[in-house]
């Protein structure tokens, strides 16, 4: 076996062996393989796809090439919960304390944010003292004592996913649904979950932009979950426009604690509601989805959510004053307000738009390196279908430079569309498939 056989193979559209994508990988990650040699390779599986089993088997592949964590010892069903990235993104921070309230185990290992989606970490570091890297033995105790840890990702978790991803990135090759999928799956079986609930988003802020490749994404990884033996539910979430108000990592972590004090945000309600309505489900809690969602929002109202999110931070070194007091959150020097120009209604808030907006203010990084300014980004005051009159304030941007703040609102001006026509609110959940 070679990797020239394996490339001509793949060029003249015959399946692959998981001997031979093994070989691969294995050979890729100790630079047996050229650059120049895999990225032939990952060019012919560009134009000519995978089946379900090729993609399988480089999903087991790239989540073999490191460690692999071991959830054996909490004798737990571990449900693990995974966003494809959108902005406004902080529903890990709003449903993760909740489920684990309600008996289901979090040991969830989060990334940082790049470009315009936001990383759970970023937000979770906002805290004052929280302990995002701390090591597995540790991790794994404070799930098994509080139910909950959230992470950065510590572990060399599919590290061929993460080289090839580099790879795939310099030579046009990101957009393929079976290497989308499979880079996905590995770092979710190299996560140690039993059974994973996907958020797949969909729409301009999203990374698939149209409802039927997200559809085509969310069919594969569950055709993944199932031959790797882990039960798999994908739900599509809309990401046309930013999910909740705020955007930026004190403004979102805010925003997720009023939301466990019962402050709910109608887009991110419905979200994390039926997100977590599949766990409950997934880690055999609860067959009625409904009843799921009725337990849910008991625990909100009842301070248990709110509770656990206080303890998870707590036993992480942070402070959870800010939790009981959020004006301690450090705030942004200027605030400026963004109003509307004209009477109506609005058409569009281009989610992605919006995000690249709060990355120039610092609320984002271009490169991995950079640093994230926690104070600043944009509060949006409406949403789309929602009524306006001249004047009224549209949105609140955070920022440092006072200067960036008034191109910033130039921009939003632009980006929130409005018109005269009446619409009707879409619905946040848009598809549930499993």
């Amino acid at each position: 076996m070679n990797i020239l056989e394996i490339i001509e193979k793949k060029r003249d559209k015959k399946e692959l062996t998981k001997q031979e994508i093994e070989f691969f990988i294995k050979g890729y990650i100790k630079e047996e393989i050229t650059d120049y040699q895999a990225s032939a390779l990952i060019m012919a599986i560009f134009i000519n796809g995978m089946t379900k089993e090729e993609t399988t088997n480089l999903s087991l592949s790239m989540a073999n090439s490191g460690e692999i964590l071991d959830l054996s010892k909490l004798n737990k069903t571990i449900v693990d919960k995974h966003s494809t990235g959108g902005v406004g993104d902080k529903v890990s921070i709003c449903l993760l304390p909740l489920v684990a309230s309600l008996g289901v185990p979090v040991a969830k290992m989060s990334g940082r944010g790049l470009g315009f989606t936001g990383g759970t970490v970023d937000k979770m570091q906002s805290i004052p003292g929280y302990q995002t890297e701390i090591n597995i033995n540790t991790f794994l105790e404070n799930v098994e004592k509080i139910g909950i840890s959230m992470i950065s990702q510590t572990m060399d978790l599919a590290p061929a996913d993460k080289k090839l991803y580099a790879l795939r990135d310099s030579i046009s090759c990101v957009e393929s649904l079976p290497l989308i999928s499979s880079s996905i799956m590995s770092k979710k079986i190299a996560n140690g979950a039993d059974k994973i609930v996907l958020d797949v988003t969909v729409g301009k802020g999203a990374f698939m932009k149209k409802i039927e490749e997200a559809r085509q994404l969310a069919r594969q990884m569950i055709e993944i979950g199932k031959l790797a033996n882990k039960e798999t539910v994908c739900i599509l979430t809309n990401m046309d426009e930013p999910l909740g108000y705020a955007v930026g990592n004190n403004l979102e972590v805010i925003e997720a604690i009023e939301f466990l004090k019962g402050n709910m945000p109608n887009d991110v309600k419905e979200v994390v509601l039926e997100l977590g309505a599949y766990m409950l489900k997934l880690a055999k809690l609860g067959d009625n989805i409904e009843e799921n969602k009725e337990k849910m929002l008991k625990n909100i109202y009842n301070g248990k959510a709110l509770k656990k999110l206080k303890e998870m931070i707590q036993n992480q070194s942070g402070d959870v004053t800010y939790i009981e007091d959020t004006s301690k959150f450090e705030k942004a020097k200027y605030i400026r307000e963004v109003k509307s120009t004209k009477n109506g209604y609005i058409q569009e808030i281009n989610a992605e738009s919006v995000g690249r907006l709060a990355c120039s203010l610092g609320a984002g990084r271009i490169r991995k390196e950079d640093n994230i300014d926690n104070s600043v980004g944009i509060i949006l005051n409406k949403k789309v279908s929602e009524q306006v009159k001249k004047d009224d304030i549209l949105a609140y941007i955070y920022s440092n430079n006072q200067d960036k703040s008034k191109e910033v609102e130039d921009k939003l001006q632009d980006i929130i569309l409005i018109e005269d026509k009446e619409i009707k609110r879409l619905s946040s959940v848009i598809e549930i498939i499993k």
